[in-house]
């Protein structure tokens, strides 16, 4: 064969073969889009990519609800927290509302209760005077040279002392006998009514410092207040 003819022939075919494969990616395309169209009817598929909500991956948690666990994945509170449509404050599915407040602990009553009675000038309290204030108030003159409330069996409410060594007071020459002060004390868990006999503590305490024109002083030698009176009277 004409090298010519050979030529023109390996042309020809290589048209021919290159219209063949335009014509089949023309018609596989078109088939393709067919198809396509043929899902969008049916409802079955649609080309447009469908959206997607990132929060689909994570638990959808209701307003006004807290979840029980946290971004850390903490333990879970004890129970679920939620708010009323009109109250910003929260309220506890599990907890029991308590409507009595409990009372603050008693403080624990003191071994001894120790209060003074000290002159307001510069002169001491005579001895004569302060046995007629002792039985004014119905103290009893002891064994211990002291004076002392007694109960009806004849046993030790409280007692009362000078405020100097040795703390005893003379039973004659009462007259010569200066004292600058007295202590009260009462012991309460020797009592069987200690709030009953603190209350004639106070009274006693009273009548004698208003007879004798003295100063009523705490355990902390301050002036004495019906607050810390309360406050021991709540202990017993």
């Amino acid at each position: 064969m004409d090298k010519e003819i050979l030529r023109i022939v390996i042309i020809v075919t290589g048209v021919v073969v290159v219209v063949a494969m335009l014509a089949w990616a023309y018609i596989k395309d078109k088939r393709s889009r067919e198809d396509m169209e043929f899902y969008d009817d049916e409802g079955d598929y649609d080309d447009e990519a469908e959206e997607i909500d990132p929060r689909d991956d994570f638990d959808i948690i209701p307003l006004g609800v807290k979840s029980n666990v946290d971004a850390h994945h903490h333990a879970p509170d004890k129970s679920a927290r939620y708010y009323d449509e009109d109250d910003d404050e929260p309220y506890y599915e599990d907890e029991e509302e308590d409507d009595e407040v409990e009372p603050p602990p008693r403080a624990a009553a003191p071994e001894i209760i120790q209060f003074s009675i000290i002159t307001k000038a510069d002169e001491d309290f005579n001895g004569a005077d302060l046995v007629d204030a002792f039985k004014m108030v119905g103290l009893e003159y002891g064994s211990l040279k002291i004076f002392e409330r007694l109960d009806p069996n004849r046993l030790v409410d409280f007692g009362v002392a000078c405020i100097v060594e040795p703390g005893t007071f003379p039973d004659k020459d009462l007259e010569n006998f200066y004292c600058p002060g007295l202590v009260f004390f009462m012991q309460p868990e020797a009592l069987d009514n200690a709030q009953g006999v603190f209350d004639d503590y106070i009274e006693t305490i009273h009548l004698i410092a208003e007879k004798l024109d003295g100063v009523i002083l705490d355990h902390r030698r301050q002036p004495l207040t019906n607050a810390t009176i309360q406050a021991i009277r709540q202990s017993l």
